[in-house]
């Protein structure tokens, strides 16, 4: 029984691969068809992130369209080092990044994803996965959870990077630690430290009625970004 469900797991996996070569020969052969195909799939997820990690909001629809006009012009250079999901949010992660450099100039502003955490004693466990899931819910459960869905989004929005974007990445797109490393160009510890540092302070900033600027003080992620291991 285990050595057929791991023949079959080896199985699906070379079956993915295979898929992913065959898309990527298509993109690389200019196939208009495998492009729509592939900003049909990864377009959402992609805006998502970047609309959790772009100071404006509102940029992030035009962010996503650079990405994939990147990706149409780099996938030739693409040659698999990672998965093609990994290499896509890569591209929207430095695009991000940009955009938050280009803020600060012109602008000069500045937990597992099962994870319960429960607002106080008696108050019923809150889910990063139930409040935080995409727009893709039928309207009466988008009603359901639009309150809660706001409230940690804008708690989201407060945590400081980079561990709001560790956090978006391994607690709400589900990526594993290696892939999450290897986006942020560090360490696996590195990545695990941020996780933690970024659970504490959003569970901090949705526990807490003190100021934002309060809860942030107790969870210690006033710490320069340079003692942080790498």
């Amino acid at each position: 029984m285990q050595a057929d469900l791991t023949m079959g797991n080896i199985a699906s996996a070379l079956t993915l691969q295979s898929d992913e070569a065959a898309l990527i020969a298509e993109l690389r052969a200019g196939s208009e068809e495998a492009f729509a195909w592939l900003i049909a799939r990864y377009h959402q997820p992609i805006y998502s992130l970047l609309a959790r990690t772009v100071q404006d909001r509102a940029d992030a629809a035009d962010i996503a369209q650079d990405v994939f006009v990147k990706v149409f012009r780099g996938v030739g250079s693409f040659h698999g080092e990672s998965s093609l999901r990994t290499w896509i949010y890569r591209i929207a992660l430095r695009e991000a990044s940009n955009q938050r450099r280009w803020w600060a100039r012109h602008k000069q502003q500045e937990v597992p994803i099962e994870q319960e955490m429960s607002e106080g004693e008696g108050s019923p466990p809150l889910r990063l996965k139930e409040m935080l899931v995409d727009p893709s819910e039928s309207p009466f459960d988008m009603a359901v959870h639009a309150e809660n869905r706001a409230r940690v989004e804008a708690a989201l929005a407060q945590v400081p990077e980079p561990f709001r974007t560790t956090l978006i990445l391994r607690d709400i797109e589900g990526f594993v630690y290696e892939e999450v490393a290897e986006m942020q160009g560090v360490n696996l510890g590195t990545v695990k430290s941020r996780l933690v540092r970024g659970r504490a302070c959003l569970k901090a900033l949705l526990t807490s009625k003190a100021s934002g600027s309060h809860a942030l003080g107790r969870t210690g992620l006033e710490m320069p970004l340079g003692e942080e291991a790498r």
